[in-house]
């Protein structure tokens, strides 16, 4: 896919959204204030969290480029499996209870625009072609989690046109160059988990030598989030770890 967009000097990468609508807004309100204009999406939306709708709706409004992650793609066609991996039994019964209360809960309009959306983009920091995904560029699901061994990422950047790869999924934000490109992982805008309750989102800039990236953390009120996935009738546990970001 060729969708290359021309965009100014600083751009914003929010991801892994997942219907925190309160976390949405603050990291918009903290991109607005930091006076970057350009803000881009790399998906999941939805599940987890209270406001599947409202997100969508808000995204929509502001008229932000954003592709599916693999929770957008699964809801949106109203699949059981949403393509989360899962290490406990326990683990797999709530995601199926996230994803049975999501697919229940999102309404026709968030899933056709959901359903609209692209698997990648690629658009500039000055002159710097970056490309966007959610997962990997070889499957919406794939976690490239940053212990993960060196040769991975050495192939994925020998099969990579652009300089600069970012992307989401793992919720656990880190960047590190390999093979020639540089790989930016842009944690959580609605559930971090990294330990840091704070929501996160990724800054691109023009440097002198390429594109300078920073990881930005932002505080909301992730204590009336919670009350407000436990008043929706989602897993208590949810709200738990929306609190200890754990």
């Amino acid at each position: 896919m060729d969708n290359v967009r021309d965009v100014s000097e600083a751009v914003a990468v929010v991801t892994d959204i997942h219907a925190n609508l309160t976390a949405l807004e603050a990291a918009l309100d903290r991109i607005e204030a930091m006076g970057i204009e350009r803000v881009f999406c790399g998906g999941d939306l939805v599940g987890y969290g209270p406001h599947p709708n409202e997100v969508c709706a808000l995204i929509q409004a502001r008229a932000i480029p954003t592709i599916y992650g693999n929770y957008d793609y699964a809801i949106a066609r109203d699949e059981q499996d949403c393509g989360c991996a899962y290490v406990t039994a326990h683990e797999r019964e709530l995601g199926e209870q996230s994803v049975a209360w999501t697919l229940a809960h999102a309404d026709r309009q968030s899933k056709d625009f959901m359903r609209g959306l692209p698997f990648d983009a690629r658009f500039r920091v000055g002159e710097v072609h970056v490309h966007l995904v959610h997962g990997s560029p070889r499957k919406v699901n794939e976690y490239l989690f940053e212990d993960k061994p060196a040769t991975l990422y050495e192939r994925l950047a020998a099969a990579e046109r652009d300089p600069v790869l970012v992307f989401g999924h793992t919720h656990k934000p880190w960047v590190h160059s390999y093979g020639g490109v540089l790989f930016v992982n842009c944690g959580s805008v609605g559930k971090p988990k990294d330990g840091d309750p704070r929501g996160g989102f990724a800054v691109l800039a023009a440097g002198a030598t390429g594109v300078d990236v920073t990881i930005e953390r932002f505080a909301y009120d992730a204590v009336a989030v919670a009350a407000a996935v436990r008043e929706a009738g989602l897993p208590p546990e949810f709200a738990d770890k929306l609190v200890a970001a754990a």
